[in-house]
């Protein structure tokens, strides 16, 4: 059973970067369903895994983001949740090392709940539990609740996790950076999230998605005013842009954004990875700066 505590200190905690970002550029037309290419298209996912892992990273995240039965619905495949999610998995553990672990990525349904809008919290347990069994059956390690904003559904999440396995679980959800301060789009602030996840005993908490590294360090130093629990930061490669071509990609590259890692341990991160527009090149750099760090510190 992974202890992420343990693990955590005297050391950090890597994780992959993005997999939609990877998906693409080994071919994934727009629109096609992610989750269906552990079906149709194992090698490319096996593949993805197989670079992060030789980047550097300890643990590497699912194929299943989008693995809940909600999303799962738009392309037709709801009926299927279970044995995407359990591939998912199968083909992940396949390419893990001894000393590597692999998480449950599972992200948002997509939808809101009731008043907002008119999903029950019945159907979004229902939605979360084969993808979750799915997940647990095929070896993952650990299950991350990722790029949420509404916090009802990010513990409807924790409570279908809860309820199908007994599997350590992360969470993260994703903040904007506002006059105000740092908040999600459904208003959550940063103390009623640690609240909730201390409420909870969740194992690792923290944020991805939207903010580069240098904002993600401002809101970990924050969250670490309010938690002694392993933090994750998980940030995105600076802002998306527009090109000359019109492909859209993102500011930092691999040697710009590693050097924002130092800050971001200073400020309280323990389990670290990239999120949209990262790559295995840049798991490769942050791993370059993270060994030794706690050594130097001392």
């Amino acid at each position: 059973m992974l202890d992420i505590k343990q693990l955590t200190e005297k050391q950090v905690f890597l994780l992959d970067g993005a997999m939609g970002t990877e998906l693409f550029r080994a071919g994934l037309p727009p629109g096609h369903c992610p989750e269906a290419w552990n079906e149709e298209r194992p090698e490319a996912v096996v593949g993805i895994h197989l670079s992060y892992f030789e980047a550097g990273s300890r643990a590497i995240l699912t194929n299943s983001f989008g693995g809940n039965a909600l999303k799962l619905a738009g392309y037709g495949l709801e009926s299927r949740t279970y044995e995407l999610n359990l591939k998912a998995a199968q083909l992940a553990r396949s390419v893990c090392p001894e000393d590597g672990y692999v998480g449950g990525s599972i992200g948002p349904t997509g939808k809101f709940l009731r008043p907002v809008g008119d999903l029950t919290e019945d159907r979004m347990l229902k939605a979360f539990r084969p993808q979750i069994e799915g997940l647990a059956d095929g070896g993952v390690d650990f299950l991350l609740i990722e790029t949420q904003y509404d916090l009802k559904e990010a513990l409807l999440a924790l409570r279908a996790a809860r309820e199908a396995c007994t599997l350590p679980v992360f969470v993260t959800m994703t903040f904007n950076l506002t006059r105000r301060g740092y908040y999600t789009m459904m208003g959550v602030s940063p103390e009623a999230f640690i609240r909730a996840m201390e409420e909870n005993a969740v194992e690792a908490f923290g944020a991805n998605c939207t903010l580069g590294p240098a904002e993600m360090a401002g809101l970990i130093k924050i969250l670490r005013t309010l938690s002694n629990r392993p933090l994750v930061a998980q940030a995105n490669a600076g802002q998306p842009r527009v090109g000359p071509d019109n492909l859209t990609y993102y500011e930092l590259g691999p040697e710009e954004y590693a050097r924002h890692v130092p800050g971001l341990i200073e400020a309280g991160a323990r389990v670290i990875g990239g999120c949209c527009g990262t790559s295995p090149e840049h798991i490769k750099k942050i791993s370059e700066k993270i060994v030794g760090f706690f050594d130097r510190i001392k």
